[in-house]
C-alpha cells in the first residue's frame, strides 16, 4: 500500500483500475473494487487531512477543504457559489452526512424517459449494506440542539410531514462542526472509512494530484496523467502517470468530471450538458429564547413533503458565526448591534428541486466553467420554499423573520411574512448557493442525449467509466450522497464479473 503526495520525483504506477476523485463516488468505487480483489489507485486533487488537522475557522476550512477556496461560481443572471469539497474524502468531509434512500419514482423516470435498465433492486441492495457499514442512524435527541427541535415543532403545528434526519454518523456528539470537518471522528466521512480500506487492501492513494487528462490508446482509456501540487504553496511538483489495465473510473464531481473528459478529447454531444442542482438559501427566525446554533447537530431535521409539488425540500442548517455575519445587513457598530441577537437566531433552508438545466465546459487553466440560471418557474419554487420556512418559524414561536431577500425589509413581524410571496423573482435578489449537483455526464440509452450507459461506461469508449453525481440524469429532490454511493457500487459490480 502507499500514499503519495506532492512528490518531487516522477511517479509511474500500474494497477487494474484508476479512480479519479475520492468523494462519495470515487472512494466507494475504489473500496468496492479492492474488496473484489482488484488493484486500485485512487487519485485525488485535494489534500489529505486527518480530523486533528481540520481547521476550526471558516477561513481555514475554505483554504484547506474546499475546492479552490470556494471560488467556483455558476454564471447566469446571478453569480451563485458552488459548494464542493476538495480533499481526500471529497465533499463527505464537509457535508452533514445526510443519508436518504433513492426515491422509487426516480428509478421509474430513469427507465421510462432515459431508457436506463431498472437499477432499483441493485441500488437499494447496496444502500442496505452502506447504511450498516457507515452507521446510518437518526440524530440522537440529546445531540439535536434547539434549532432542530423548534423546526419539528413548527412543522407539527402547520401539519406537514417532517422527520429527524438519518445520517452516516456513529453517536453524534452535536459539536456543530460538520462544515469544518468532524474532529470528533463520529461522522463517517470516506477519508476515515473507505479510503483507509483501499490502502489496507494494497491499493494506492495519490493526494494533491490533479489529473490533467485521461490517456487513451485508440478508443480505450489506459490511464491518467497530471502533476502534483503542494498543499500549502500550491507550487507544481513532479508529474505522475497511473496506468490502468482494466479501466479508468472518473468520479471527480458533476463539475470536474465533464471538464476532465472534455480536456481529454472526449467528444459527445451531451458531454457537459444537463447540469442541475439544488439552489437554496436560508431564512432566519429570531426567538425570545436562546437557540444557540453552535450547539447541537449541524443538520438534524428535514421535510420532503413538498418534493413533488411545488418542488423543494426543507432542512435545518447551523452555520458558523463568521458566515452568519455575511447574512446580516450593515457594518461597523450597526452590524455588531445585530450580532447581539446571535444566540437567539435559527436558520432553516429551502433547497429547490429545480428543473432548469445548465452547462459545464472546460475553462481556463483546466478549471470547469459552469453556466446555470433559474427560469421563472424555478424562482417561484425557491420563493415558495422560503415562504414555507418563514411560516414554520412563526409556527415555532419566532418573534421576527429575517428573509435575506433584496427588496424586502431586513426584518418581518409574524403578520408581515406574506410579503415573501410577493418578493422579486430576480435571482440577484437572493443570497443563494448551489449544492447537490447533478449531470454533465448523464446516463441514458440515446448516445445523442447521454454520456454513459446504465453501467456507467462512456459511450463509444472502452475502459472508461463515470461513477459520481454527474451521471444522474434528473434532479433527485433529496440529498444525493446515498444515491451516488449506491450507483457507484452497482457500476462496479459489472466490472468485477
Amino acid at each position: 500500500m502507499s500514499h503519495l503526495w506532492h512528490s518531487t520525483v516522477p511517479v509511474d504506477l500500474s494497477v487494474d483500475f484508476v479512480v479519479v476523485g475520492s468523494g462519495a463516488g470515487g472512494a466507494t468505487a475504489a473500496a468496492w473494487l479492492a474488496r473484489g480483489g482488484r488493484s486500485v489507485a485512487l487519485v485525488e486533487a485535494g489534500t489529505w487531512r486527518d480530523p486533528e488537522h481540520y481547521p476550526s475557522s471558516v477561513f481555514g476550512t475554505m483554504r484547506d477543504l474546499f475546492d479552490d477556496f470556494g471560488t467556483l461560481v455558476a454564471r447566469g443572471r446571478a453569480l451563485w457559489p458552488i459548494v464542493q469539497g476538495a480533499c481526500v474524502g471529497g465533499s463527505t468531509v464537509i457535508n452533514s452526512a445526510i443519508c436518504v434512500r433513492t426515491p422509487d419514482d426516480l428509478f421509474a423516470t430513469w427507465q421510462q424517459q432515459h431508457g436506463i435498465a431498472d437499477l432499483r433492486a441493485a441500488v437499494l441492495r447496496h444502500q442496505d449494506a452502506l447504511e450498516q457499514e457507515l452507521s446510518a442512524s437518526p440524530v440522537p435527541t440529546a445531540s439535536a440542539g434547539r434549532s432542530n427541535e423548534l423546526a419539528m415543532i413548527g412543522a407539527q403545528r402547520l401539519g406537514y410531514d417532517s422527520h429527524v434526519m438519518q445520517r452516516y454518523v456513529a453517536h453524534c456528539q452535536g459539536a456543530g462542526q460538520c462544515l469544518q470537518g468532524c474532529r470528533t471522528r463520529k461522522k463517517q466521512s470516506l477519508n476515515l472509512t473507505f479510503v483507509p480500506e483501499v490502502l489496507a487492501r494494497g491499493g494506492h492513494v495519490l493526494s494533491c494530484a490533479r489529473v490533467s487528462r485521461v490517456l487513451f490508446k485508440g478508443q480505450r482509456a489506459v490511464g491518467v496523467t497530471g502533476q502534483f501540487r503542494h498543499p500549502q504553496t500550491k507550487k507544481s511538483g513532479a508529474r505522475f502517470h497511473v496506468w490502468a489495465r482494466r479501466g479508468v473510473i472518473v468520479a471527480a464531481s458533476a463539475t470536474h468530471s465533464p471538464a476532465l473528459l472534455l480536456r481529454s478529447g472526449v467528444r459527445l454531444p451531451a458531454l457537459g450538458q444537463f447540469f442541475r442542482a439544488h439552489p437554496g438559501t436560508g431564512v432566519f427566525g429570531l426567538y425570545d429564547e436562546a437557540v444557540d446554533l453552535n450547539v447541537g447537530a449541524t443538520q438534524g431535521w428535514s421535510s420532503t413533503a413538498f418534493r413533488q409539488s411545488p418542488g423543494f425540500k426543507l432542512e435545518t442548517l447551523a452555520i458558523p458565526p463568521e458566515m452568519i455575519v455575511s447574512r446580516l445587513s450593515g457594518g461597523g457598530t450597526a452590524l455588531m448591534e445585530k450580532l447581539r441577537s446571535y444566540r437567539h437566531l435559527a436558520m432553516w433552508v429551502a433547497a429547490t428541486r429545480a428543473e432548469s438545466v445548465g452547462q459545464v465546459r472546460a475553462g481556463l487553466f483546466g478549471r470547469p466553467a459552469v453556466s446555470y440560471a433559474l427560469d421563472q418557474a424555478d424562482m417561484m419554487r425557491l420563493r415558495s420554499g422560503l415562504s414555507m420556512v418563514a411560516k414554520t418559524h412563526v409556527a415555532a414561536g419566532a418573534k421576527q423573520i429575517l428573509p435575506g431577500i433584496y427588496g424586502l425589509p431586513y426584518a418581518l413581524s409574524p403578520d408581515e411574512i406574506g410579503l415573501i410571496d410577493e418578493a422579486p423573482l430576480d435571482p440577484r435578489c437572493y443570497v443563494a448557493i448551489l449544492s447537490h449537483l447533478f449531470g454533465g455526464c448523464v446516463m441514458g440509452q440515446d448516445e445523442s442525449k447521454s454520456v454513459v450507459n446504465a453501467r456507467g461506461q462512456v459511450h463509444g469508449y472502452e475502459g472508461l467509466f463515470v461513477a459520481d453525481a454527474s451521471v444522474i440524469p434528473t434532479n433527485l429532490g433529496v440529498n444525493p450522497q446515498h444515491t451516488i454511493m449506491g450507483l457507484a457500487r452497482t457500476f462496479c459490480d459489472a466490472l468485477l464479473t
